[in-house]
């Protein structure tokens, strides 16, 4: 962990992927509400999953490359685990739920189109059985990913607000 605070590029694509995240948990729900807009929603979901599996995966590089900034000195070793956990949670269900649907669909025979044109390899044999826990799987993992930023987004709060401490203010434009 450094003090100096995250890149602009390390910002650039926290937004970007917190923007994408909240568009494709939202897409989602209505995928599974919706009856007339289905297939729309499905054209526009795939190829967002595959963004954000990309975005993810150079953010990882990021992190790993520049680190991040140390948390205040004075927050209390609770408050630091959990932001360690929550974070690795967060990372974990970014990879996680992408590679769960591009693998659901290859359990189903389905095709990740990208574009016309541009369609991505299956990455699991068709199975049913195996459609049916990965689809149960990226569902539930997606519940858990949307509790999951909910705790990340007021764990931001209460730092911008409550504690003032610059932790938000790192994310948002440096220290």
């Amino acid at each position: 962990m450094s003090g100096r605070g995250f890149t602009p590029l390390q910002r650039g694509v926290h937004w970007l992927m917190a923007a994408l995240i909240l568009a494709m948990l939202f897409i989602g729900v209505a995928m599974v509400a919706s009856v007339t807009g289905y297939a729309g929603l499905v054209a526009i979901h795939k190829p967002l999953g595959i963004a954000l599996l990309l975005l993810v995966v150079l953010r990882i590089g990021l992190r790993l490359r520049h680190g991040a900034p140390s948390l205040p000195a004075d927050l209390p070793g609770w408050q630091k685990a959990g932001a360690h956990a929550s974070h690795v949670a967060l990372y974990a269900l970014m990879l996680a739920m992408p590679l769960l649907g591009w693998g659901m669909l290859s359990a189903a025979g389905y095709p990740v189109v990208l574009t016309p044109g541009l369609v991505l390899p299956a990455i699991l044999p068709v199975s049913p059985a195996l459609y049916a826990l990965l689809r149960a799987a990226h569902g539930w993992l997606g519940y858990l990913l949307f509790l999951t930023v909910l705790l990340h987004l007021g764990a931001a709060l209460f730092h911008a607000l409550v504690r003032r401490d610059g932790v938000f203010r790192g994310m948002v434009r440096g220290r």
